[in-house]
């Protein structure tokens, strides 16, 4: 007889594109209030790879990452992409600008072995996770370092995404020795 295990907790962070300093502010605010402390909150980086968002949040799009105090389960990912569509738009409300997403939040999630983010859209590299969402294998941790795949995003490819997932990956391992 097989003996099922329950998957161990995750490290929850989330992306955070934005119109200005301002909207990332209000947006890392509203991620404490949804999600709970934060552990780490990124350096901001222009967001110049692509122009897929630049209709909906502008021309100078800033990120930053936000790192989740608390672990999760890793089957929560399909719920907390639901709540962060729904803080999306709670947020352009609030902020009342003439972009239509003046922020986007995409949440992932940090195991020790990889970096797997969610989304709304399928793909031939995306599985369903339920509740109408996919998710992505974005990078895996392997000989100590992250490396990305033939599909990750091109931003997702930088060093200074990597650093900041190793002192997310870190802090996960951290709080997971002592579980134990």
């Amino acid at each position: 007889m097989w003996k099922l295990k329950e998957p161990r907790p995750v490290k929850l962070i989330i992306g955070i594109l934005a119109v200005d300093k301002n909207c990332l502010e209000i947006a890392a605010e509203a991620i404490i209030a949804e999600f709970g402390r934060l552990d780490f909150i990124s350096d901001v980086w222009p967001f110049d790879q692509t122009e897929y968002y630049k209709s909906e949040t502008g021309e100078h799009i800033l990120r930053q990452f936000a790192s989740v105090d608390k672990l999760i389960d890793p089957g929560s990912l399909a719920k907390i992409k639901h709540r962060a569509n729904k803080l999306e738009q709670e947020l352009a409300a609030k902020l009342a600008l003439e972009l239509p997403r003046p922020v986007n939040l995409d949440p992932g999630i940090i195991e020790p072995s990889k970096l797997v983010l969610a989304s709304t859209k399928n793909y031939s590299h995306r599985i369903y996770i339920g509740e109408k969402m996919y998710a992505e294998v974005t990078l895996v941790f392997d000989k100590g370092s992250w490396r990305p795949l033939p599909y990750t995003y091109p931003d997702y490819r930088q060093q200074c995404y990597f650093d900041f997932f190793d002192k997310a990956r870190t802090r996960l391992l951290e709080q997971l020795k002592s579980q134990h």
